[in-house]
């Protein structure tokens, strides 16, 4: 899972809007938005995750993190 122990870092990090969009950050730059159902079950997901599970869900969903190059888009 994630043996260079970047995850305790706390890179990730989300934001719930009204419309049940959820915006997704790395190291503070927005870098994916997740809308209708991929959105609900992400805040079913986090609802009783650990920060560290937190973590782990946002990086699995947003890419290869496991190696290093996760995925940042430009604006």
């Amino acid at each position: 899972m994630d043996k260079r122990k970047k995850l305790k870092e706390n890179r990730f990090s989300y934001k719930v809007c009204k419309s049940n969009k959820v915006f997704i950050y790395f190291q503070n730059k927005e870098i994916m938005i997740l809308k209708n159902l991929e959105a609900q079950d992400l805040i079913r997901t986090l609802e009783n995750a650990t920060s560290y599970e937190i973590q782990y869900y946002l990086a699995t969903i947003t890419g290869n993190f496991k190696h290093g190059n996760e995925k940042i888009f430009k604006k």
